[in-house]
């Protein structure tokens, strides 16, 4: 690991405001899993359930730290790599989906009341696509960050763009079934039932090849255009 990359993992959480906006990420999603068992019914309380609400919740704000890292990007004095930016979002993300999975099963182990029948039914697939929703989210803040100068505007379009395009095909009976291929929410809702398959995996491997790889590629084009052969 050059110090480019370990430079970028320590600012992704190297901010007392970003480790503020980590705590209060997390304690959204402890409030979120407590409030849900005592609302909803038994047969609710499961393991993916919680998680699906859970880290639904925390994945909006997971994107900020990517936007917030891309904002250290524009504003250091020389040029530097795009790469070790995106890739150390990660780290964030990753602490989100990882402390989101201990939330849920520690919520849904302690609740006193009654569960459903099989509650912790794909708990290993829900788990490991816990950590994959905050991946794709972290990515997305990074890309958009890239393409969008402000911080505000960049943050919203992580709301906005995914959930509009979701609505969108929705709209359509023709276009419904692109949904799990096209944007993050459709193939949040697979992973985070657990109930994945072939088909499902290869739906979210084209999502983050879409809003991970490319659109970061595009705004990672679009800043070298606009810093020009030697400036910034």
């Amino acid at each position: 690991m050059d110090e480019t990359t370990r430079e970028a993992l320590r600012r992704s959480l190297g901010t007392r405001a970003r480790r503020w906006l980590l705590v209060g990420t997390l304690v959204a999603g402890l409030l979120a899993a407590v409030a849900l068992v005592a609302a909803v019914a038994p047969a609710d309380r499961t393991f993916a359930e919680l998680s699906g609400t859970v880290q639904s919740l925390m994945s909006v704000m997971t994107p900020l730290f990517g936007i917030l890292l891309v904002r250290d990007l524009r504003r250091a004095p020389v040029r530097v790599p795009v790469l070790p930016t995106v890739l150390a979002v990660g780290l964030p993300a990753v602490v989100i989906g990882v402390v989101g999975v201990l939330i849920c099963a520690a919520t849904l182990a302690l609740t006193p009341a009654e569960v459903a029948d099989e509650p912790w039914r794909f708990a290993g697939t829900v788990a490991v696509g816990s950590v994959l929703v905050q991946i794709v989210a972290g990515l997305v803040g990074t890309g958009l960050g890239l393409l969008l100068r402000s911080v505000v505007v960049a943050f919203l379009a992580t709301i906005i763009l995914p959930l509009g395009l979701f609505a969108l095909l929705g709209a359509v009976d023709a276009l419904r079934p692109a949904q799990p291929w096209l944007t993050p929410l459709g193939s949040v809702r697979n992973l985070l039932s657990g109930e994945m398959s072939p088909a499902r995996w290869v739906q979210w491997l084209c999502v983050l090849l879409i809003w991970g790889v490319g659109l970061n590629t595009v705004g990672a084009a679009l800043l070298r255009r606009r810093s020009g052969p030697t400036g910034r």
